[in-house]
């Protein structure tokens, strides 16, 4: 769920979203587990900000995995991608080094060319999990080529409905 826009380049699907039945109470959470090394830490000792960013996109990434969707097959079968188009991210509390964490990934909407996702970053403690960071992403899917929007493959549009009709069947 990889690059970002173009400089100078907007992706507007508004006028394309519709179709994908889908809220953050019909499909289940995905949960990620990582750990934190040097690289990913400031000269304070603590995740440098941005970082929550790459453990969100990795999260992203292994969610689709999880549904049968690895990304450079995604683009060299359909010509699609996924870019993030907006991101909001609040800052709770710092992860240090060595800390276990886990991602999750919650899809609150999906259109045809776009989905918005929640996704949290905890830190794993002996008296139970401490909310780090939480943030919403939004991504659009692309032409992997020209970066103009094309809607979601029907594999994973399909994924997403039956991920929701085993819930609530």
């Amino acid at each position: 769920m990889g690059a970002g826009v173009p400089a100078g380049s907007a992706i507007e699907t508004d006028a394309i979203i519709g179709a994908v039945p889908t809220n953050a109470l019909a499909l289940p959470l995905f949960r990620f587990t990582l750990r934190v090394y040097w690289e990913d830490t400031d000269a304070g000792g603590v995740v440098f900000y941005a970082n929550y960013l790459k453990f969100f996109e990795r999260a992203r990434t292994e969610w689709l995995r999880s549904l049968g969707h690895e990304q450079e097959r995604l683009r060299a079968e359909t010509g699609a991608m996924f870019i993030v188009s907006d991101t909001r991210v609040r800052y709770l509390r710092p992860a240090r080094l060595d800390d276990l964490l886990t991602v999750t990934v919650q899809v609150e909407h999906a259109g045809r060319a776009q989905m918005t996702i929640a996704q949290q970053a905890w830190r794993q403690a002996p008296q139970g999990e401490e909310l780090l960071a939480d943030g919403t992403i939004r991504i659009a899917c692309v032409d992997a080529g020209t970066f103009r929007p094309q809607r979601i493959p029907t594999a994973i549009a399909d994924s997403l409905t039956a991920m929701t009709s085993s819930l609530n069947g």
